[in-house]
């Protein structure tokens, strides 16, 4: 990742690098996230100087991913702006268009930051309104809506577009009905948030949907909306594809999971689809003459793995880093295998001891060995590792030296 370079015009007209300056009160930040935009640069800078400096002090910040020039685009452009023009050009594309989003926050430094799209679809004239409407209602976030009246989604290509983003719209109120109260469009990227109720730290992006991101994890107590009409793209391509629409899926999961008591219903739900692969496998092999006792221990195999790949993807995708991905699969698989294994002692214990029926003491096995599973799952796969031992301190007293 390289650093930060403002780019703003001086006197003789090339460009210059500043240090970052403290900016008038009521001045705003205009995050920009890009990916290849180059064709879009000049015109949404021009935009930008005909609607925003007049009413309000502002600065630009580019978060760039792009493989083509748009950084040197945005440089030269940034020539004739009247505003400082940030530009932070991203090697590795962490978190995605959200990840980008969550650097152009930390690098504001204004008391509000405007988030819009670098395609034109967002139109600049509106951010004065969007930082007006949160000034006078004392709001820390102002969406601007496609969904309320005034708003439009004209800009949206085809009925296919208009049919995902109201899927997803649904989606996810459904999901967050508390949170997303008062947001009528939680998919729109365009939005202003004062710099005091960022907690970035906090932020877990993945993909572009940064609004879901803030409104659920950090969101301020009030939230007011101004109506858009979603603008045609001025040049380029969509990025809109399959995986992004993957992605935003995996994200939805992540964010509901987030307590203990959601992640356990979603381990049991991702538990309850590996039977499809066990018992698919457990027909094949039989079928292929093998007896049912190994065929058993081997079709159970595809289940768990079947069962690890959901999990890692949906339910833990933060907290792979903290061990190797060997030592996470032969954790999974003998956590797993020692559910079978310790289900039919439980089983007798009831039924001998307690006096239980055969059927309701294999229910309450079930319910106990699932509850140690993802107990186990939680807190020797994915909890972090202690730090702090011996070990890890002569380590680094070595490294120091």
């Amino acid at each position: 990742m390289s650093g930060f370079e403002s780019t703003v015009p001086d006197e003789l007209g090339d460009p210059a690098v500043h240090p970052a300056e403290i900016p008038e009160p009521g001045a705003v930040t205009i995050v920009v996230p890009t990916f290849n935009e180059s064709a879009n640069i000049r015109e949404l800078l021009r935009r930008i100087t005909d609607a925003v400096p007049a009413r309000l002090p502002c600065e630009v910040v580019f978060v760039d991913d792009s493989t083509d020039d748009t950084p040197d685009v945005i440089s030269r452009a940034a020539q004739d702006c009247p505003f400082p023009v940030t530009v932070l050009h991203r090697d590795e594309p962490v978190g995605g268009l959200g990840g980008a989003v969550v650097e152009g926050l930390k690098a504001a430094t204004s008391d509000w930051i405007v988030v819009m799209d670098g395609d034109l679809q967002h139109p600049p004239s509106l951010v004065p309104e969007l930082v007006a409407r949160g000034e006078r209602s004392g709001a820390g976030l102002v969406v601007a809506s496609r969904y309320i009246e005034g708003g439009s989604r004209a800009g949206l290509a085809g009925g296919y577009r208009v049919a995902v983003s109201r899927g997803a719209t649904w989606l996810t109120k459904s999901l967050f009905p508390r949170r997303l109260s008062g947001i009528s469009d939680p998919m729109s990227g365009f939005f202003a948030i004062r710099r005091s109720v960022v907690t970035a730290d906090v932020l877990q992006p993945l993909g572009y949907k940064i609004l879901l991101e803030l409104a659920v994890r950090s969101r301020p107590r009030q939230v007011t909306e101004v109506p858009f009409v979603f603008q045609d793209r001025y040049a380029g391509e969509s990025k809109s594809t399959a995986q992004e629409g993957f992605r935003f899926l995996r994200h939805l999961v992540g964010l509901r999971t987030a307590s203990p008591v959601a992640r356990m219903i979603v381990f049991g739900l991702i538990g309850a689809t590996g039977f499809v692969p066990n018992l698919l496998g457990l027909y094949a092999l039989t079928a292929a003459g093998m007896h049912y006792v190994p065929a058993e221990i081997l079709a159970n195999q595809l289940g768990v793995a079947w069962n690890f790949l959901l999990i890692e993807h949906l339910l833990f995708r933060e907290r792979r880093g903290h061990r190797h991905w060997w030592d996470r699969v032969g954790r999974f698989a003998l956590l797993a295998n020692a559910d079978l294994v310790l289900r039919i002692p439980l089983i007798a214990l009831f039924v001998d001891r307690f006096g239980m029926g055969a059927l309701s003491a294999t229910a309450l096995a079930l319910v106990t060995t699932f509850v140690l599973r993802f107990v186990g799952t939680e807190a020797l796969i994915y909890l972090p590792r202690r730090r702090g031992t011996s070990a890890d301190r002569s380590r680094t007293a070595r490294r120091s030296a």
